[in-house]
């Protein structure tokens, strides 16, 4: 159907997005109806007008989520597309049971949207596939944590796969949180009621990696069967033997007889993978096997390091302080200047480096606020001592980190805007300390910069720093 035959109905109580929408589609042909409200958007698809919806989740009558089944009734093969600023784990999840097209967070891209648009125009929502994603539960104590556009993606996969069965390769450095992504697959999905097995092949003897998965006899079945109607989580998969990858290859495949004793069948378990090697890399070398390279990422689920979602450390930082008191450590509160300094570390250990940071903190010391000072101090004592030394040049440095730019990109070459995003990366942390230095003087601080000063306050507005003190 062309674009000019086709209309789309859009939801807003916001007027500034209904019209930057109803303009940006009305130029690429699409006839617009746009809306504040989801009494008026509910009237329209009854009608039967319109051949998409896009909606935001809170209106003024109601939660658009609690619309949705109503549409869906009413027009089951109807594509919807949500938007939502409130950026969690949770509305992803929301917008899968709802059976929704696609879920995109605020702020979104136009360019995003009109192609999202476009493939739902002419991609009409499976109805089936929508029952499939249904199954999912709300969890308000999930693990996850973080708003951040990196994290959108790691949501979206997860609401996208939760009604599935399919297995999954988690990628991503030590201490992202792999485990936890894994563990929402298994919670939201349709093998909650099953067991949940763990097991980390880089902390277990090579000889015994074996056994442990597939047992030595004597009543000792192995994680496999344990994990007979639930997920098996293979951590660390690039650790395997392989002898033993060459095992579960034939389990797999059915070629290997694997039976658990109570039931006297085979188990039926979903694998999920998680590895913070270059497996690629690994099966070049033959030292991983290429066919259960392939077995494995099904459906893969990058997951970002913390220092490319600093937007997210306050929020991780807070949380990892209830919990630190919840297990009994003392209660204690983090001050701003403590959490702009944490967004400039690196966190070479990512997430469970920060977590570890902040239950140190509240074990030894009496404070209770904890304060840039405390967390200056604290990142010192635990920087090896190539930093604490200066032994790596900054432009070692600088150039140890603009790899991950290029890495897990396809054929390498990362997408276009690199030296923008370059740029900022650099200058934020640059007039962040520029500014604590001088205490908020702009005036000072461009002068150390060798800037103009109005090119530093446009650059300090452009990124978004707010800057305390004098002019």
């Amino acid at each position: 159907m062309p674009a000019a035959a086709q209309k789309i109905l859009v939801a807003d109580d916001d007027a500034s997005i209904r019209l930057v929408l109803s303009q940006a589609f009305s130029r690429l042909g699409y006839e617009v109806r746009a809306t504040g409200n989801a009494a008026t958007l509910l009237k329209w698809v009854t009608d039967g007008d319109g051949d998409l919806v896009i909606t935001d989740v809170v209106m003024p009558d109601g939660n658009v989520f609690d619309v949705l089944p109503r549409i869906r009734k009413q027009r089951p093969k109807l594509p919807v597309i949500v938007m939502s600023a409130q950026n969690t784990v949770l509305t992803a999840i929301a917008a899968a049971e709802g059976g929704v097209f696609d879920y995109i967070p605020k702020p979104f891209d136009l360019d995003d949207m009109a192609a999202l648009a476009r493939r739902a125009l002419e991609n009409p929502t499976d109805k089936e596939a929508a029952k499939a994603q249904a199954r999912a539960v709300r969890d308000e104590r999930l693990p996850l944590i973080g708003r951040s556009t990196p994290m959108q993606e790691v949501y979206r996969s997860i609401a996208r796969l939760v009604g599935a069965d399919l297995t999954v390769l988690i990628l991503g450095e030590s201490g992202v949180g792999k485990e936890l992504v894994a563990r929402a697959l298994h919670d939201l999905g349709r093998r909650r009621d099953g067991r949940f097995v763990p097991i980390s092949l880089a902390a277990i003897p090579r000889a015994r990696v074996d056994a442990e998965l597939f047992g030595h006899g004597e009543g000792d079945v192995g994680r496999l069967v344990e994990a007979d109607g639930g997920t098996l989580f293979l951590d660390e998969i690039g650790d395997m033997p392989l002898d033993a990858q060459t095992r579960l290859l034939r389990v797999f495949d059915g070629a290997e007889p694997a039976t658990n004793p109570k039931t006297g069948r085979r188990p039926n378990v979903r694998v999920i993978a998680a590895t913070n090697r270059d497996l690629r890399g690994l099966v070049s070398q033959g030292l991983f096997r290429e066919d259960l390279y392939f077995r494995l990422n099904v459906a893969p689920i990058r997951v970002p390091p913390l220092r490319d979602r600093a937007e997210d450390i306050p929020e991780l930082a807070r949380a990892f302080l209830l919990r630190a008191s919840r297990e009994g450590l003392p209660s204690k509160t983090i001050d701003q200047s403590a959490l702009d300094r944490l967004k400039l570390h690196e966190w070479p250990g990512n997430v469970r480096e920060l977590e570890n940071l902040i239950r140190r903190v509240c074990a030894l010391y009496g404070e209770e606020m904890i304060t840039a000072r405390i967390v200056e101090r604290e990142l010192s004592e635990q920087a090896p001592p190539s930093q604490t030394e200066g032994a790596v040049t900054l432009s070692a440095l600088v150039e140890r980190n603009l790899a991950s730019y290029f890495a897990g990109q396809p054929g390498g070459v990362p997408p276009v805007g690199l030296y923008d995003r370059v740029l900022a990366d650099i200058e934020r942390p640059l007039f962040q300390l520029t500014l604590a230095a001088t205490k908020g003087n702009q005036m000072r601080a461009a002068e150390v910069l060798g800037l103009n000063r109005n090119t530093l306050r446009k650059r300090l507005h452009d990124l978004g720093i707010e800057a305390k003190g004098r002019p």
